[in-house]
């Protein structure tokens, strides 16, 4: 009978988040779990795990979401909703009613995120002030939305996101689509010098689908984790599922692409030069949740040294775009990104 139960504790905890990206160990790790953690994220349930994000109605009357649309309105294009009381994360990525991004009902386990790098700086759980606490609308018009989030008292950091649909066409003239342009801003508002970098997580649901960038396979580390092939010009990864979480890292060239389901998500950003990444970090990040829950799509910006009262600033582009390709690695997929 005990060994029964202390299996079942095993299991329980191989759940955590902070046993889950591999940070977690020894005594102290053990007690933080046990006492610091949720109990819903603790024990969490052994049939599985809910696939609807619990509603937000009355966290502020609705004003709590907003929803921009790109370039078609909701019926023909993408809209990407924000949730400002809930760290002001992504909650939702959609082509017409398709929804792209991961809606599991766990804290870590849906819509996209943002944090400051290296994440040896903060371990786990993440910074509450930037990927939980609620922010502050700093502009809300029809198509541009500014939020700021709370000074991390830990880390003497402060968080802007600023949303908006950029003026240019999405990839892929001949395809409709949308186009979002999300500006990250991080200001030093302790009184030290700090080194830091942003990091972006977008976490979609691990279908029947497949991860692309332009790196030499040979360059992703750990190497054999994953499956990488090299084809047309790019990395490919064909999802599948694993009884362990699994990330890499790679070098990239400024996007990382996601198809799957019939849509494609492409994350364009500033292509780093060698030695411009966070300690330990790198441009393109890939973490696969254990068996076939979620996949983050990761990728950060410049480590950079700001002063007391500095900031800096970083955009990703992203574009959502229906297609009838299969996801298989092709010179179709890869024309999409060029």
């Amino acid at each position: 009978m005990l060994s029964n139960v202390m299996k079942w504790i095993n299991s329980a905890f191989s759940q955590l988040p902070l046993f889950r990206r591999g940070l977690g160990g020894g005594f102290f790790s053990l007690l933080f779990g046990v006492f610091c953690i949720p109990l819903s994220a603790q024990f969490p349930p052994l049939n599985g795990v809910s696939t609807h994000l619990p509603s937000r109605e009355g966290q502020g009357g609705g004003s709590d979401l907003f929803t921009l649309h790109s370039p078609l309105g909701e019926s023909e294009g993408a809209t990407l909703t924000i949730d400002i009381q809930q760290g002001g994360k992504i909650v939702s990525l959609k082509y017409g009613e398709q929804e792209m991004l991961s809606q599991l009902q766990r804290p870590e386990w849906f819509g996209s995120t943002f944090w400051t790098s290296p994440q040896r700086e903060w371990n786990w759980p993440p910074v509450r002030e930037f990927d939980k606490q609620p922010y502050t609308v700093e502009l809300r018009e029809d198509k541009h939305l500014t939020i700021v989030s709370p000074v991390s008292q830990r880390l003497g950091l402060r968080v802007t996101k600023d949303f908006t649909i950029p003026s240019s066409p999405p990839l892929g003239e001949s395809q409709k689509g949308g186009q979002f342009l999300i500006t990250y801003s991080i200001t030093n508002e302790g009184s030290e010098p700090r080194s830091v970098a942003p990091w972006e997580i977008t976490r979609v649901v691990n279908g029947d689908g497949i991860i692309f960038f332009d790196a030499p396979v040979d360059s992703i580390w750990p190497a054999d984790l994953m499956t990488f092939t090299s084809a047309y010009g790019a990395s490919w990864y064909k999802t599948d599922e694993a009884p362990r979480n699994r990330k890499i890292n790679a070098n990239a060239s400024g996007w990382l692409a996601y198809c799957a389901d019939g849509l494609l998500l492409v994350k364009q950003f500033q292509d780093m030069k060698p030695g411009e990444a966070a300690p330990g970090e790198a441009e393109v990040q890939v973490y696969l949740n254990q068996g076939k829950t979620y996949i983050e799509l990761e990728n950060q910006g410049p480590y950079t040294l700001l002063q007391p009262g500095e900031q800096l600033s970083w955009s990703v582009r992203w574009n959502l775009l229906p297609t009838k390709l299969p996801p298989t690695p092709s010179k179709k997929l890869m024309k999409l990104i060029q």
